[in-house]
């Protein structure tokens, strides 16, 4: 008989098993309940029941009907954390465009319908109404990026800070960990604390009616709405400030309110990184779930392991650093390989561990040399327009990981999901490619860590949609394809790179797009991973597309806006 105490309570039923009356906190996500360090419900939930806390997960709650979801935990004693899930909703719920799709990879049996468009707002609103007087915290991925005025590709407006519309009193943003503890330190000092107990966290945002409070301040969301070029100036700010390692607290007035936005915390050291996968997740699906379907989200990432956060890759549309941050956050390797062990013994495990990977795979221990220049550094790449002199790309440490983690018992396999930045393992200088053992690791990633298959990113070919891209020149991926097909020769494997391109971003043009077309036939690729922009919130690609200016250099952009068009440029994989 399964356990129901493994998990975190999801319903009433389970709040009796453990003889409780109320819960301290409740979780709302748009997600399935997964109780895996892959999904940040599970993350959250499982460190603040390490603080002696009750805590109990609301996922997916049904808005349509009479909200008795909402109502069956009853009021929080402390406050409700919202988020969307490990998707912005809109994001998961349209293609770029703009049609509705007809499943979803973290509900299970893969059904669309299962939470709303906008689900931050509409679960935070529903909360407000039914219980006015409670504590309303958002964070995830769809808070964080909607935390200034931003940009609505599905209904092609501005919209205000999300803390507007929801009505919620706190927005975390960001990897939520370390600002979540200390707002919980907050109500564990306080029994009724207001917002001002609040406002030197770091990390967060909240609203304030106080003219007085310093930082520095951006356009106003009315003037915003009257300029596009203060829009993106706006941005500009924003994107600095987000990549600095001591950045400032920026401001933004909203009608009669003032939007406070406070700097990031300080990045978490390996030690508290390790901490957190060292939580006791069941790393399964909760029960319920289990006549449904599968969740093919945990299917895909459940033998997958994450080794480190944050990517200094700084690709224009890209929302990772503006969410993760560009710095790079490690995990020791002790506790990676204690991660293996333990999927091993799971019922799942069939012997392949289908990532050892981040945001991008092969930036495992990655930093500056020198430290204190990168505190003064305001780049949003360290490797466009070219390698930084300062960073330290050294993949000893991953080479070592991947030899290590093979001599696991019960592994029969270890492959790369995560993408490669292969222009760092293209990087012409001959001394650092040997200090940094860029050709071994790129050989033991192609000997023995591909799956027949070798996902990377080129995105285009044409050199002035690249630069707008923030990626290298197409001649790198060129260079990395006589690299990956010599290996292959040399050691009679037969695989394939498969490149992945968008079409219609901004400075693409039709033209552009047949070129590219014309140039994968010449190099005999048929293009499988493809995909039409979509603009997503605070990127520097989705504020180009609405404001049609480049906020660096305040040229004016081409933007392909229109659907038919789009769809034209992406008929142009086919």
């Amino acid at each position: 008989m399964t356990d129901l105490k493994a998990w975190l309570p999801i319903n009433k039923k389970e709040l009796q098993i453990r003889g409780w009356d109320e819960v301290d906190i409740i979780i709302v996500s748009g997600d399935a309940y997964v109780d895996h360090p892959s999904f940040g419900h599970a993350i959250i939930g499982r460190l603040i029941e390490k603080q002696g806390l009750r805590i109990a997960i609301l996922p997916q709650p049904n808005w349509r009907d009479d909200l008795r979801d909402f109502k069956k935990l009853g009021k929080p004693r402390l406050f409700f954390g919202i988020t969307s899930g490990a998707m912005d909703s809109m994001v998961n719920h349209y293609t770029a465009l703009k049609r509705l799709r007809s499943n979803d990879a973290y509900t299970a049996g893969d059904i669309a319908g299962f939470r709303p468009d906008y689900a931050v707002k509409v679960y935070s609103k529903i909360i407000r109404n039914l219980y006015p007087d409670s504590f309303i915290i958002l964070g995830g991925i769809e808070a964080s990026l909607r935390r200034f005025t931003h940009y609505d590709y599905w209904s092609d407006t501005l919209f205000p800070s999300i803390l507007i519309d929801s009505q919620a009193d706190i927005l975390v943003y960001g990897m939520g960990e370390k600002p979540i503890l200390d707002i919980v330190n907050v109500f564990k000092n306080k029994s009724n604390p207001s917002i001002h107990d609040f406002k030197n966290i770091p990390q967060i945002a909240y609203l304030s009616v106080n003219k007085k409070e310093e930082g520095l301040l951006l356009y106003s969301h009315e003037e915003c709405l009257q300029s596009k070029q203060k829009f993106a100036e706006n941005f500009k700010i924003i994107e600095i400030e987000s990549n600095k390692i001591q950045a400032q607290r920026l401001m933004q007035e909203v009608g009669n309110q003032s939007l406070i936005v406070n700097p990031p915390a300080p990045s978490m050291t390996t030690a508290e990184l390790d901490a957190i996968y060292e939580l006791p997740f069941t790393r399964f699906p909760h029960p319920t779930y289990a006549k449904r379907g599968p969740i093919k989200a945990f299917e895909m990432i459940n033998c997958s392991v994450n080794v480190h956060r944050g990517c200094f890759g700084g690709c224009s549309f890209c929302t990772i650093s503006a969410h993760q941050g560009k710095c790079i956050v490690s995990r020791s390797e002790k506790s990676i390989l204690k991660e293996i062990k333990k999927i091993t013994d799971l019922s799942y495990f069939k012997g392949h561990i289908t990532d050892l990977g981040g945001p991008s795979a092969n930036m495992y221990q990655m930093q500056g040399i020198k430290m204190q220049a990168c505190f003064s550094c305001t780049r949003p790449s360290c490797i466009f327009p070219e390698i930084c002199k300062n960073l330290n790309f050294n993949h000893q440490p991953l080479i070592s990981l991947y030899k290590n983690a093979t001599l696991i018992p019960k592994v029969k396999k270890i492959t790369i999901g995560s993408g490669i930045r292969y222009d760092m393992l293209e990087c012409t200088d001959i001394q650092k490619k040997k200090t940094y053992h860029l050709n071994e690791y790129a050989s033991l990633l192609i000997r023995n860590h591909v799956s027949g298959r070798l996902k990377v990113a080129p995105e285009h070919t044409e050199e002035h949609v690249l630069q707008m891209m923030r990626k290298p020149s197409f001649n790198t991926f060129i260079t990395f394809k006589q690299t990956f097909d010599t290996i292959n020769t040399n050691h009679n494997l037969h695989q394939e790179l498969i490149p992945y391109f968008i079409s219609s971003h901004p400075a693409c043009s039709l033209a552009d797009m047949q070129r590219l077309s014309i140039k994968m036939k010449r190099i005999h690729f048929k293009l499988e991973q493809v995909q039409d922009f979509t603009p997503t919130p605070m990127t520097l690609s989705s504020v180009i597309f609405y404001s049609g200016i480049n906020p660096y250099t305040k040229e004016k952009v081409f933007c392909e806006t229109n659907i038919s068009k789009k769809r034209q440029q992406n008929q142009c994989f086919f």
